[in-house]
C-alpha cells in the first residue's frame, strides 16, 4: 500500500491542479458585488475569506496566486488537497475543528501577520454541511481582521453524492463569484457573542449561495 500511496501523492495532485487551470479558462465568470470588498483591502491589509466547503472549485481559480493561505485538514485527503493548493499558489495550514484544530488557529493568526489572507470553509471538513463552526469568528476576534464571505455557482455543473454536495462547474458554462457583506468582531467579544456572530455569517453565506444560484438560472435562459 505503501507504494501506491506515494504514487498517489505524487500523481494526483498535478492531474488536479491542470484540470482545474483548463477547467477555469473555460468559464465565463462574472464577480458580482466586488466593490465592498476592494474598499475594504484598502483599509486593511489582510482578511479572513469564509466560503462554503462545497463551493470552493471555482474560487481556487479565481483567487489563486493573491497570497492566501488556506486551512486544510490533516487527513489524507487533506494532504491531496494541500499539494494541489500549493501548485496553484497557496499556502496551506494544515488543523481543523476535529483535529488539530488548536494548531490550525494558532497557523492562521501567524498567516495574518505574516500578511496573508487567510481562507477558511466553516462548515469543514467534516461537515454538517452550510454549518458554522465557532473557529474563524475566534480566529478573526483574535486578530482584527474582517471577514469576508464569499461564494460561487454555475449555470451547468455536476453536484457530487457527498455530505457538501460538492459543486463541479460544467465546461465552458457560466460561473459567478459573489462576495457578501464584510463584518468584524470586536476583539473583546465574549462567548455568547461568538455564537451569535457564527449565525451572522451562516445567515449571510446562506443568502449570498441562494442569490449565486439564482443568478445563475437565469443565465440559462
Amino acid at each position: 500500500m505503501k507504494p501506491f500511496k506515494s504514487f498517489l501523492n505524487y500523481t494526483l495532485p498535478p492531474l488536479a491542479a491542470g484540470f482545474l487551470y483548463g477547467l477555469g479558462r473555460t468559464l465565463d465568470l462574472t464577480i458580482l458585488n466586488e466593490e465592498p470588498h476592494t474598499e475594504l483591502r484598502r483599509q486593511f491589509p489582510n482578511l479572513i475569506y469564509a466560503l462554503w466547503h462545497g463551493r470552493f472549485l471555482v474560487l481556487i481559480y479565481t483567487h489563486r496566486n493573491r497570497r492566501i493561505t488556506v486551512l486544510v485538514s490533516r487527513s489524507q485527503d487533506g494532504e491531496y488537497l494541500s499539494r494541489i493548493l500549493s501548485l496553484v499558489g497557496f499556502r496551506t495550514v494544515r488543523g481543523s475543528s476535529s483535529r488539530g484544530g488548536a494548531r490550525g488557529l494558532l497557523g492562521l493568526v501567524k498567516a495574518i501577520r505574516e500578511g496573508y489572507d487567510v481562507a477558511i470553509t466553516p462548515d469543514g471538513p467534516r461537515g454538517p454541511a452550510r454549518r458554522v463552526q465557532p473557529g474563524i469568528v475566534r480566529l478573526a476576534r483574535e486578530t482584527g481582521a474582517p471577514i469576508v464571505p464569499l461564494t460561487a455557482s454555475a449555470s451547468r455543473y455536476m453536484q457530487l453524492r457527498s455530505w457538501d454536495q460538492f459543486l463541479v462547474p460544467s465546461p465552458f458554462s457560466k460561473a459567478v463569484v459573489l462576495f457578501g457583506e464584510p463584518f468584524f468582531v470586536p476583539s473583546k467579544a465574549t462567548d455568547q457573542e461568538v455564537t451569535a456572530y457564527q449565525v451572522k455569517l451562516q445567515r449571510e453565506l446562506e443568502r449570498i449561495t441562494g442569490e449565486a444560484d439564482l443568478y445563475c438560472r437565469r443565465q440559462i435562459f
